[in-house]
């Protein structure tokens, strides 16, 4: 028997904005087999949530290539969708430009504690 998760927690693991998703899924007490079929062969509302967004915050950060603390410093709410993204890629606000400066500089420190610990 597998175990059963919450709503929330089954979107976190499909890496997808739950209020997007059909209520079904968000009534719904998925088992990790069946989040694992989820993943396997997705329904096409999933394909279209993966595709288009809108996009959880860990989502929207990792696409606009910086972090969640960065994005809420920026004052970015909630989820953004593909062409919200986008449009901030195309034309990227100071804000954008200041945290994937601070995101660089925090990998790249990152890197060096790493190397530094395997010296």
């Amino acid at each position: 028997m597998s175990q059963s998760m919450k709503p929330i927690t089954a979107a976190a693991k499909l890496g997808i904005y739950l209020p997007a998703t059909p209520e079904e899924f968000q009534r719904s007490t998925p088992t990790r087999d069946e989040v694992d079929a989820l993943r396997t062969d997705p329904p096409e509302w999933l394909v279209e949530l993966r595709r288009n967004g809108p996009f959880p915050r860990d989502v929207v950060a990792q696409k606009l290539g910086i972090s969640r603390s960065g994005l809420a410093r920026s004052g970015v709410g909630d989820a953004l969708d593909a062409d919200q993204i986008g449009a901030l890629l195309a034309d990227p606000p100071e804000w954008l430009i200041r945290e994937r400066h601070t995101q660089a500089k925090v990998v790249a420190e990152k890197e060096r504690l790493r190397e530094r610990q395997d010296d």
